[in-house]
This record gives C-alpha cells, structure tokens and sequence, in this order.
C-alpha cells in the first residue's frame, strides 16, 4: 500500500469516526416527549421547541397522542417524558411509580362547541352538566373524541355529572381521532363537540361551528409534566429529560408559554409552581 492509499483509507476513517460520533451526540442530545394532540395540533410545540432547542442544544422528539396513550407510552419506558392534561391519570402514573414528581405547566380551558343553529338551544349557557342533558334531550349530534385522552376523559366526567350515559343513544359517535380529526368531523356533521381552547383557536376548518358554552369551573383545563422513571427504565435520558422540565417551569418557560398567540389570543396560561430546589 503507498502513502497516497494509506492517507485516503486514514481520512476515510476518520470521517467515518467523525460521523458515528457526531450522531451518538446527536442522539444523546434528543428526548422523546409522549405528549397530548392538543399540544402539538394547537401549534404550541412548534412555537416552544425551536426556542428551548436554541437555549439547550437538545433536540425533542415529539409523539403526540391522546393523553392515556401518552402515558402508556411512559408506563412502557418508550418515552423519557410525559406531558399531559388529565390530573387523576397523571397523579396515578406517579403513584403506580412510573414518575416520581408531576409538575404544573400551564392551563387554558375547555369549550363547548356547536353549529350556530343550535338545535339543543344551549348558547351562552354557563353550566356544562345542563347544556349535556339538553343536548342529550334533544337527541341531536355529539361528536366524542373516544380516545381515552384528557378531553375525552373530561367529557366523560361531564357525562356522569350530568347523571347521562350517552353511549346509548344514536346521536353519540366517537371518533377514536385526535381533537383536529375530531373537531373536522363535527364540522361537517354540524355536532356539538368538547374542545380544548388551545386547538379550537388553532382550526380553521370551523364551517358553521361556534363556541356556545364556556366559563364553568369544571372546565378548567390543568396541562402537567413528568419524568419517566429512570430507575424503573434505565435508558431514559433523567438529565435531559430533567433539563426540559427545569426549562418549563422557568421563568424563561413560563414567558414563552405565555407569549404563544394566535391573532392576539393567549392560548395556555403559565402556571408553574415556583421550584423549592
């Protein structure tokens, strides 16, 4: 072999090594983030993460589902993240040990949204439990995001709140889709639907869809975050991941969150507890 072939093989090696290190720091400096529909479909992730990506140099994957599959995702240490908008389901990922701390990010609300003829007569109602049986009465379309999601979850509690098991009528449909698929469905069946706030103000396909019920207390939407557990699956990235959190929960992250608009509105609502650290 002469000098010329030994410096060609040497510099191909080299780039080779070069390349193998460069993605094994690349893929150190990336995090999977199992996370709601309503986040990433409202836009806010693709407003947030560029941000916090030129602060820190990590990189975030995002799986978006509904939330009961995002923390199924976590339960299963395929994600090194959950963040999510359904308390209990969270509260009981802590407990069973799959996280050891839940963190409070940020909040919007749900709504009530309906075609502007409102056959079940339920605009500008602030009570969900009557604006329910009133559309249940009246028998007319309701689009359910059947997906075990925090929405859906929501939803169902209003159900049961409102003393209606809707699965037995014909006028109930679940979709089993995320809020946008969801929400293009009742466009176009001219239904009645739960939105989160966040999505509703993000969709443009609202046809003749309005809000028509908003402002009870039980529709106030909590978004939380956690860390899967690392000592229960040790491949979860606990610094990154950890890093994310520490961001969101900042005062810098909190500013971000609350900046995020669309034509003017605030769509999520900061409201990280301070840290005790």
């Amino acid at each position: 072999m002469n000098y010329v072939q030994r410096n060609i093989i040497n510099s191909f090696l080299l780039l080779t090594l070069s390349g193998l290190a460069s993605l094994g720091f690349a893929q150190e400096n990336s995090i999977v983030v199992s996370s709601t529909t309503s986040t990433e479909q409202s836009g806010l992730f693709n407003y947030l993460l560029p941000i916090y990506k030129s602060k820190s140099g990590i990189d975030v994957k995002v799986v978006a589902v509904g939330t009961g599959q995002a923390l199924d995702i976590g339960r299963r240490g395929d994600a090194d993240v959950v963040f999510v908008h359904d308390k209990p389901a969270e509260e009981q990922f802590v407990a069973e040990g799959f996280s050891s701390k839940r963190y409070e990010v940020m909040y919007n609300d749900f709504i009530l949204i309906g075609p502007k003829g409102d056959p079940a007569k339920i605009a500008g109602g602030k009570e969900i439990d009557v604006a329910f049986q009133k559309i249940a009465a009246a028998q007319s379309p309701f689009i359910s995001r059947g997906d075990k999601s925090g929405t859906n979850a929501a939803e169902l509690r209003y159900w049961k709140s409102a003393g209606i098991n809707p699965t037995n009528g014909s006028w109930y449909k679940e979709t089993g889709s995320g809020m946008g698929p969801a929400l293009n469905t009742a466009s176009a069946m001219n239904a009645y639907i739960l939105a989160d706030r966040g999505t509703w103000l993000s969709f443009k396909n609202r046809g003749d869809l309005i809000i028509l019920v908003q402002g009870d207390p039980k529709l106030f939407n909590q978004y939380g975050v956690m860390l899967v557990n690392p000592e229960k699956f040790p491949q979860v990235k606990k610094t990154l991941g950890q890093n994310f959190i520490d961001w969101l929960i900042s005062k810098e992250g909190q500013a971000v969150i609350a900046s995020y608009k669309i034509d003017g509105e605030q769509l999520f609502f900061p409201n990280a507890k301070p840290s005790r650290k």
